[in-house]
């Protein structure tokens, strides 16, 4: 159980720092709003990654290699972030003319069950997340003789890894709010909403170009 607990570490830690745009809205919301909003977001996303994983283990491999088949559920998912990330933009552009004489506390306002919807709606939109966790099944599970308990104790380190680590990075983006005037919170909520649309067509483009994705196809027919 020591040698799982181990294994799953450095992994954890290769999640918390792998770049995408829950990393990036994760840094944006901790430095303008706090660590207990980041935190709240954050929670949103392991929810996500642990229905993930329970996805990718209660079902067939036939569900991943369905989504292999059918690209469209990458331009699908993608589309959605890109939607999502263009609206947040106009949104913000719209409050920014509305609020400039308000006060940084006015324009800062947390409300973390919404935060926490957020970052289960931008981890689980993201398709590449269900394949990561698969491959990681595929890969460890053997390894790990599928026994439940051991695949409960290594994802579970890996999780609660990825969590402390995420604390941290929150801590230290938090450094950073006494900058947060009304100006700067709205210029980088803006440039966190184009992000969002970058990568959501940088999904899309998965499903337009799906031969980039051999090494999934490569596991499938390992299984098949």
């Amino acid at each position: 159980m020591i040698q799982d607990v181990l294994t799953a570490i450095p992994l954890g830690i290769f999640l918390s720092f792998l770049i995408g745009p829950v990393f990036f809205v994760l840094l944006e919301t901790s430095a303008v709003k706090g660590v207990r909003a980041a935190l709240a977001f954050d929670m949103g996303v392991i929810i996500a990654d642990i229905l993930f994983i329970v996805i990718a283990y209660g079902s067939s491999y036939r569900l991943i290699a369905s989504i292999k088949k059918d690209p469209a559920v990458f331009v699908f998912g993608g589309g959605i972030m890109m939607i999502y990330g263009i609206v947040t933009f106009v949104q913000h552009r719209k409050k920014q003319r509305k609020h400039n004489d308000e006060s940084t506390a006015e324009v800062i306002k947390n409300n973390y069950k919404g935060l926490f919807m957020k970052g289960f709606f931008l981890n689980f939109i993201n398709v590449g997340v269900l394949l990561f966790w698969f491959l990681i099944l595929i890969t460890v599970g053997p390894k790990l003789n599928l026994d439940l308990s051991r695949l409960v104790t290594f994802f579970g380190t890996v999780i609660l890894t990825y969590l402390i680590v995420d604390i941290i990075k929150m801590l230290l983006a938090k450094q950073l709010k006494s900058k947060m005037t009304p100006t700067n919170v709205f210029r980088i909520k803006k440039v966190i909403s184009l992000l969002l649309v970058v990568f959501g067509v940088v999904i899309m483009s998965q499903g337009w170009f799906p031969n980039d994705q051999k090494f999934v196809k490569r596991a499938l027919e390992k299984m098949e």
